[in-house]
Formats: C-alpha cells, sequence, structure tokens
C-alpha cells in the first residue's frame, strides 16, 4: 500500500469493485468479419492460444460503497442467488464479511444517510434537528459547510439549485458588512416590514435585498430538507412523465411516474438561467429544461417513450418545423433521437399536477414563491453607446471610413471621406487598394487614412464613422485587440487620435455608410484607389450619404438662455446642392415608373390588378374566377403597383409590414443579379440569395428562379469548389479491424526540444484505440508523409481512410499523391 494508510480507503474500494464487477467473455459470433480475421485457422500469421480462465462473474443487482454493500431482489430466491454469488466472490478475492453487523431479507434499510425500501429512496440524515435549527450562519466558511451538508441530500429537495443560487452569490465582505450589529437588525425589521412583496414598502438598498433574499432561501431550504418526498424507484414497465417548468430566470423539471393513478417523483432537475439564457423566450427555456432532464437521466429514459407536460403548446413546434436555424436548430437535433410526446395543459397548471402526489409544488404557487428570493440575475445587454449630439450651426469635422477585401484577389481596398459641418460638404475623399489585407486590417488602415485626410485643417470637434463594430470597439478600449497585426494598427491610430482631444467614435450600420462603402467598392472592382476631385463624384458621395439622418441637428429649445451656443451662418454658395437626376425623390419616381410598366405588360398581372380596382368589365368570366381565388392575398396600393401578402390573420398594420412587390418577368434576372452577384450580394448560397429576395419581392417559382440563377453562376461554379466525392460523415465511419481507419492531427506551438522540434504528429487507430506520436520541426506535407512512411506505413501497412481536420498539410497536392501511391 503505497503512500501510508491515507489511501487505503480508494485502494480498498478499487479492489471491492473489481471484485465485485468482473468480467465476461463474450463468445465469437458466427459469421463475424472480425472473428474471421482474428481465427487462427483463417489468418496463418497469428499465434493460437487460449485464455487462462472463462472469466470472473459479475454480482449484479448490487451497490457498494468501501465496505457497506447494499444487494437489492424482487424476491427471496432472487436474493438467495445474489448472496450465493456474493459469498463465491469474497472467498475468491479472500474477502471476510462480518455476519454480526450484517443484515438480510430486510424489507427497509438505512443505507448512507438514506432509508431504502420497495416503496422508493428516502432522505435519512443522521442529525436532523442540527440543520433544521441550524441560524443564518455568520461567516462564509459555515455557509459553504451548511450547503456542503444539504448539497447530499438536494436530489430530494425540489428546485434545489434556484433556492440556493443567492446563497452562492454571497462572499466574505457581504458577511463581514452583515455582522455589523447595525445592519443585522436594520436587516431584520426590513425583512419583517416587507414580507413577500419587496416593492409594498418602497425600495430598499440592493444589499438589504440580496440579505433579504438570502434569508428567505435559507429558511426555504431548512423547511424543504426537513419534509423530503420519496423518490420512487424508477420501473422500467410504466411510462416516464416529464413537467417541466420556466420562469424569468430559472428552469426546472420533475421526473414522475404513475403509481395507482397518482405520479409520484423518480427526479428533481433545476438550475438557474445563465445572463445570454434570460433573453431567451419562455419556450426555449422550457426547452432547456427538458434538455436538462434528459441529460441527468439519460442512462433511464434512453429508448422509452417520454410523455412531457408542459404549459405550452409550441414546444412540440420543434419537432414539426423543418425550418429551425441556430440554437434552435441544434436543440431540435439533440432532442430527435427521443420519442417525445409533448401535452398542452389547456385547463392550466392544475391539471398538470391535479393527479400529482402532494410532494410536489404547484407550479402556480412556485411562481410566487421564487419572488422573493431571485438572485441578482441581468440579461447580458449590448452596449450601445451614445450617438454624439450636433447643436445648431456648431462646425465640425466628420470623418467616414470603410474597409473591405477579397480572398480570392488576396487584397483589400479601404476609403476615406472628410466631411464638413454644418453644410455637409465633402472637403476630401480618397481610397486605396493594397495587396495580402483582411477585412479588419482594412477597416483599421481605412481608420489610419482619415487621420491622414485631417492633417493640415484646424482643430475642433471630430467624429469618427465606421461600419465595423470590432475596430471602433476596440479603439474605443470596449474589447481587447489580442492579433499581432491588429494591435499594431491599433496603437497607431490610438497615437494619431491624441492629436484630437474632443473627438467621438460612432459604430453606423452599413446602410448607413453608403458614401465610404461605394468608394471601396470601386477600388477593390479595379485594384487600385483614387482621389475624388471631380464635381460630379462629390455630387454622389453626397447623394449617397445618409450620416446626416443619425447626426441629426439638436432642436432648438424654447428658453435660449438655458443653453448658449456658437451659431454660424450658413452661406448660399458653400453647400453643393445635389444634382436632379440623382434626387431621392426623382429616383424613386424612376423606379415606380418603371415597375409599373413592366407589371403593366405581363398578362396575368394587369388582369389581376384590374380585378383588384373593380374594372371587372374587361375581364372574361374564367379569368375572375381565377382571380378570386387568389385576390385575397394581393393589394393594390396607390401607386399602381401590386404587392403580395403572405396568407395570415394579421392587422392592418401587419399586412402592410409583410408586403412584398410583385416582380414581373422582364425584371426578376435584375432583382436576382442584385442580391447575388452585385457587390452587396456577395455570391451568397441559394438559401441566403432565397431569404433576403423574399423578405422584399415575389413572384412564381421563386425559388426555383433562384435555385436555377444560383446554379448558373459562373462565379460560383469556378470559385466555390465542391468536392468529388461526397465522404461518409466522420460519425458514421466505424473500423473493424486494426489500422484500417485512423484519425491524424498535429500538436502545434509545443516548447522547442534540443533537436529543434516544436510540433508533434499524432495517429490514433480507431479500431483498438491505439496510439503513435511523431516529433517534428515543421508541418509541411512532406515532413508529414515521411512520418507516415516511418511510424504506420513500415509497421502496420497501408490504412483505407485517413481521418484529418483538412489542415493544408493533409490537403497538399503532394500528400494527396503520396496516399494514391500507397492505395489508400
Amino acid at each position: 500500500m503505497p503512500f501510508g494508510l491515507k489511501n487505503a480507503p480508494q485502494i480498498y474500494q478499487r479492489m471491492l469493485d473489481n471484485a465485485l464487477y468482473g468480467f465476461t467473455r463474450i463468445p465469437r459470433l458466427e459469421g463475424d468479419p472480425v472473428s474471421k480475421q482474428l481465427d487462427p485457422k483463417t489468418s496463418p500469421d497469428l499465434i493460437p492460444a487460449e485464455p487462462k480462465d472463462d472469466g470472473k462473474k459479475s454480482v449484479l443487482g448490487r451497490r457498494s460503497y468501501i465496505d457497506d454493500i447494499l444487494i437489492t431482489a424482487e424476491s427471496w430466491d432472487h436474493l438467495c442467488n445474489r448472496v450465493e454469488g456474493l459469498l463465491d466472490v469474497c472467498d475468491e478475492w479472500n474477502l471476510s464479511i462480518n455476519v454480526v453487523k450484517s443484515f438480510w431479507g430486510k424489507d427497509q434499510v438505512e443505507y448512507l444517510g438514506h432509508k431504502v425500501s420497495n416503496h422508493g429512496l428516502e432522505a435519512n440524515p443522521k442529525d436532523l434537528s442540527a440543520l433544521t435549527d441550524l441560524p443564518f450562519p455568520g461567516s462564509l466558511r459555515a455557509m459553504q459547510s451548511f450547503l456542503g451538508s444539504l448539497n447530499y441530500y438536494s436530489k430530494f429537495i425540489e428546485d434545489y439549485a434556484i433556492y440556493a443560487a443567492v446563497l452562492y452569490e454571497l462572499r466574505e465582505v457581504d458577511f463581514a458588512a452583515m455582522n455589523k450589529p447595525e445592519n443585522r437588525s436594520r436587516i431584520q425589521d426590513l425583512a419583517a416590514a416587507v414580507g413577500d412583496d419587496m416593492e409594498q414598502t418602497g425600495k430598499p438598498a440592493e444589499a438589504d435585498i440580496r440579505w433579504i433574499r438570502a434569508q428567505k432561501s435559507f429558511t426555504k431550504l431548512k423547511e424543504n430538507v426537513a419534509f423530503t418526498p420519496i423518490l420512487r424507484h424508477f420501473r422500467p414497465e410504466l411510462q416516464p412523465v416529464v413537467v417541466v417548468y420556466a420562469n424569468d430566470w430559472a428552469i426546472s423539471a420533475a421526473l414522475m411516474q404513475e403509481h395507482d393513478t397518482v405520479f409520484h417523483p423518480v427526479m428533481f432537475a433545476s438550475r438557474t438561467l445563465k445572463s445570454n439564457e434570460l433573453n431567451y423566450g419562455i419556450v426555449e427555456k422550457e426547452a432547456l429544461a427538458l434538455l436538462r432532464v434528459l441529460d441527468l437521466g439519460h442512462n433511464l429514459l434512453v429508448g422509452r417513450e417520454i410523455k412531457v407536460r408542459a404549459r405550452y403548446s409550441t414546444l412540440a413546434w420543434l419537432f414539426r418545423s423543418s425550418g429551425l436555424q441556430g440554437r434552435l436548430g441544434q436543440w431540435a437535433a439533440l432532442l430527435s433521437p427521443w420519442t417525445l410526446e409533448i401535452v398542452k395543459c389547456t385547463k392550466g397548471e392544475y391539471e398538470i399536477l391535479g393527479a400529482i402526489a402532494a410532494t410536489i409544488t404547484p407550479r402556480a404557487e412556485v411562481d410566487q414563491a421564487l419572488i422573493a428570493i431571485a438572485p441578482r440575475k441581468e440579461p447580458r445587454r449590448k452596449i450601445q453607446a451614445p450617438i454624439p449630439t450636433v447643436y445648431p450651426g456648431e462646425s465640425l469635422w466628420v470623418v467616414s471610413f470603410d474597409g473591405s477585401a477579397r480572398v480570392k484577389r488576396s487584397g483589400g481596398a479601404y476609403s476615406a471621406i472628410l466631411w464638413k459641418l454644418p453644410e455637409w460638404t465633402v472637403v476630401r475623399a480618397r481610397s486605396e487598394y493594397a495587396d495580402g489585407l483582411t477585412v479588419n486590417d482594412a477597416e483599421y488602415r481605412g481608420l489610419l487614412l482619415c487621420m491622414d485626410l485631417l492633417e493640415g485643417e484646424a482643430q475642433q470637434r471630430l467624429v469618427v464613422c465606421g461600419d465595423s463594430n470590432l475596430v471602433i470597439r476596440q479603439v474605443r478600449g470596449e474589447i481587447d485587440c489580442k492579433a499581432p497585426g491588429l494591435t499594431l494598427l491599433r496603437q497607431k491610430a490610438l497615437d494619431r487620435l491624441l492629436a484630437w482631444p474632443d473627438h467621438e467614435l460612432l459604430h453606423v450600420k452599413r446602410d448607413w455608410n453608403g458614401s465610404a462603402d461605394s468608394l471601396t467598392g470601386a477600388a477593390l472592382q479595379r485594384q487600385a484607389g483614387v482621389e475624388v476631385e471631380e464635381d460630379t463624384d462629390f455630387d454622389n458621395l453626397v447623394t449617397l450619404n445618409l450620416l446626416e439622418e443619425i447626426l441629426a441637428v439638436k432642436e432648438v429649445e424654447e428658453h435660449p438662455a438655458a443653453k448658449i451656443c456658437p451659431v454660424a451662418t450658413r452661406a448660399a454658395g458653400g453647400s453643393r446642392s445635389r444634382p436632379a437626376v440623382l434626387q431621392e425623390e426623382v429616383v424613386r419616381s424612376l423606379r415606380i415608373e418603371r415597375v409599373k410598366q413592366a407589371q403593366d405588360e405581363e398578362v396575368w398581372i394587369a388582369g389581376l390588378k384590374k380585378y383588384l380596382v373593380g374594372a371587372v368589365h374587361e375581364l372574361s368570366p374564367e379569368d375572375i374566377r381565377s382571380y378570386n381565388a387568389v385576390g385575397s392575398d394581393y393589394e393594390v396600393d396607390l401607386d399602381d403597383l401590386l404587392f403580395y401578402c403572405p396568407p395570415a390573420k394579421r392587422t392592418t398594420e401587419e399586412r402592410d409590414g409583410l408586403m412584398q412587390l410583385v416582380v414581373p418577368e422582364t425584371l426578376q434576372q435584375d432583382v436576382l443579379h442584385h442580391y447575388h452577384s452585385s457587390l452587396e450580394g456577395g455570391h451568397q448560397g441559394i438559401g441566403r440569395t432565397y431569404q433576403r429576395i423574399r423578405d422584399h419581392f415575389h413572384w412564381r417559382g421563386l425559388y426555383r428562379s433562384v435555385q436555377r440563377y444560383v446554379g448558373e453562376c459562373v462565379d460560383c461554379e469556378t470559385g466555390k469548389e465542391r468536392p468529388t466525392l461526397q465522404g461518409e460523415s466522420p460519425g458514421n465511419i466505424q473500423a473493424t479491424y486494426p489500422f484500417q481507419i485512423i484519425a491524424m492531427d498535429h500538436i502545434p506551438s509545443l516548447p522547442k526540444s534540443h533537436k529543434g522540434n516544436t510540433e508533434l504528429l499524432i495517429w490514433v487507430d480507431l479500431f483498438t484505440g491505439y496510439v503513435i506520436a511523431k516529433a517534428s520541426a515543421s508541418r509541411t506535407a512532406q515532413t508529414i508523409a515521411e512520418s507516415y512512411e516511418e511510424c504506420v506505413f513500415r509497421r502496420f501497412g497501408a490504412s483505407e481512410v485517413i481521418r484529418h481536420d483538412r489542415e493544408p498539410g493533409f490537403m497538399a497536392d503532394f500528400f494527396r499523391s503520396f496516399n494514391k501511391i500507397l492505395g489508400q
């Protein structure tokens, strides 16, 4: 026994487990391909050998903890057979049993602080009064001791994690403040006055509220441990029933089974929600509760049909919907192997719990009980910086920047525009192009280009606008910058901004940064930058500018004396007027006229518009009948344009928000080009292109048109290479003999050895789990091939399949050719 007597319990437990678990030799199956390959008759290279024994018997139906062994059985004969097997194992392993301390044939026994009987499992603390009479702990260590003692019986306490959450939040400094007599007496008086609703007597201090909730949770936990329910043994022949519950900040679930028309609990599961989960909807929270109880009770519930009782029927929507995305899609995939029957109780909560044992708290009362012990949890909110205020006639500089990069062209472009307020005139505008840029590099260079445009200008207030949330927040210092290249660019930007002490950084959406985005897109197309000098180009930038709507001038107050601001007179000829051809109203009217003309040229659209406006005398009876069937889904607006509204029971305002313009056949290619092939479209896939078009437009066969257009796109076909062979899913690959399939991966960036090696190449046989490691100084394809030939191929031959994570060295042509030579 190494290390003295301190490790005796662990060593004894290990010896007892080895004795009781045993092992059973599995007989060879006829026709099994693995057995044939391991048969000495068919494989002459194998040495015939037989095991020394046929295996050791396992003692089933028992629980063991060091020297406490509990054996259960359904009948007396069954118990005798199991005890006989236990005695045989103890005799073989030279283990002795004290007959005086043993109990045989009992209906109920005490085992490790529990009462075990045929009715179920019941908590049996040795000193219950020590827990129930315990005063509120006065130190953090005492609170931890109480929670540790209570945690052993947490499975008997419904919603234990929810009640204990506020106690786990207490810190040492909180107890130090609480130990002061004046604070303790004040909180006790406040708790007695407030009761369950802390809003009735004003708003107490946050620290006082925390202590009131902690004391209420402490009292509730002591009450619950004194009256714990009996957890029934899980019976495979009975259908399991899961009741899920969710509120604003916690979830819980109870696994039950029906005994004599009454539901009794088998297991409880609960936890508080994380900060990001507080924003979930009630259906998503119920899905979290269901996933938790299925995870904790996986061994009991796997392969069985489960009935789930919930307050909301929309939980069943996860199983019926086919277009789930994000976390809902992941949860639906996790729930797909289970056979679940979702039942919504139409008469409320008491129908769910009307047939449940009285030990379960009705959920309607849980909502009220948990209000008083809610911990300090707030949903994670997005940090939004305030929009800079612009006063009437204020003179200031505004710079806007943008950056973009193309992986295919291995380069990026960036641009910057200098605006003069209050006239909103373009002083300077420039774009540049460089090779080897990422998107973030281009955005940072666009910010530095803004500072170049400001050189030589008078010092005054400066507002920097950009559509890169990463760059703006890193320069503000809200998020860390860990990339070495971006860290250098960030420091350069901060050094340049020091020359402008009165500056503000504003993140805007890409649509509002259209002027800088247009310059960047043009530079990216021509792969060269440009200095804007022509008046027409300045006018185009002014037309595309929407920053004026964000940085709107603050309205003049009723009492000017209360706020004194500098006033500047706007010169009549100082601003550049927008050309008439680019004015928004003119462009809008031209687009409406073009769409209207195209709709009137298409027969079915023109006929449907006549039907909707009441000109039915120009239509045939057949056309009227056909238009009558679909006319409720279409509307004609004041501009005589036809819109499609999805058929649903919505209000007029909601229908207006969902209306989609009906695109005639002559304009469909223009829409497809804009949402797929243009710079804004970005050559996205079929699904995303279809979703973007469907949000605004409608025509018959829209999905087929998108599918055909994207499939015929030359750039997508040549730039998005598809694999010639669709390989199997990694989860479906199963090896049938040693080194048929191996997995390969790198462990990079290790400390440099005395031989100069910094990489470790790992191979794992998926049949036996055998691991091979090889140190190397590089990760090139040639090094990988040489290491594989030396460590794997020479010893075990070529494998049929090699699994890897598509690392560049594994996907290189050199390594592929090497595998082809080996025939794998």
